[in-house]
């Protein structure tokens, strides 16, 4: 099902790659590199099993979750067909 101009499956293209901009941007702030036993913030220890569960960890899991607070995302999608950037 088309809608106005644009051809049919547009809108499950636009879905698409809003759910592939939003994995690929979670990706991207995964660590990576070698972790640390203590953490970069407050340096408290890391636990062993986040250690083990994440490669790459700097954080503990308390300052992490202040720092995920604090990610924020664009609701517009970019990628959207010229159609829908004229209305």
């Amino acid at each position: 099902m088309a809608g106005g101009w644009t051809r049919d499956g547009a809108v499950l293209d636009q879905i698409e790659d809003t759910v592939v901009d939003g994995v690929l941007s979670a990706r991207s702030r995964l660590p990576t590199g070698p972790g640390r036993p203590d953490c970069v913030e407050c340096g408290d220890d890391i636990p062993l099993a986040r250690r083990r569960a994440l490669p790459g960890a700097t954080t503990c899991v308390h300052c992490q979750a202040g720092r995920d607070t604090r990610v924020s995302h664009s609701a517009i999608n970019r990628r959207g067909s010229k159609d829908s950037q004229l209305r």
